[in-house]
């Protein structure tokens, strides 16, 4: 795989299905309508297809309509990943927020994801509070 083959771009058009699809494509449980709910909340979102139009990678930047950016749903088909292109889509989504004028960008994300954001992504890690809202 090389990356060289794949187009990434910025608020490019991409189907709920299309979500739906790649979502499954390594194992994660797609709940089909999200992309058509929340897009018209986001900041934008990066699109990474194949040569021949398929969806490869993804990620979508909501914010606070201010200063602060908020990395979620990076996605990846597993046939690319580890080639650089979540790193590739990542740096896609900081250079946009930026160019929009954000400040910060927040990720958050589970322990074995840790090298990718903060290794090769570049974020830094931060103290962070959480709570899981049905469990109260």
């Amino acid at each position: 795989m090389d990356n060289e083959d794949v187009e990434i771009g910025w608020r490019l058009p991409v189907a709920d299905a299309e979500i739906v699809e790649l979502t499954r494509s390594h194992g994660g449980a797609p709940a089909p309508g999200w992309w058509d709910r929340v897009s018209r909340h986001s900041l934008g979102w990066v699109v990474a297809r194949d040569q021949d139009g398929l969806l490869v990678g993804f990620v979508n930047v909501a914010w606070d309509g201010g200063d602060h950016a908020f990395l979620i749903d990076t996605k990846t088909r597993p046939s690319h990943q580890r080639h650089g292109l979540g790193t590739a889509v990542v740096r896609c989504a900081v250079d946009q927020a930026k160019a929009a004028g954000c400040e910060w960008m927040f990720v958050d994300f589970e322990p074995q994801l840790e090298p990718f954001y903060l290794e090769s992504c570049g974020f830094r890690a931060t103290p962070a509070g959480l709570i899981h809202l049905p469990g109260i």
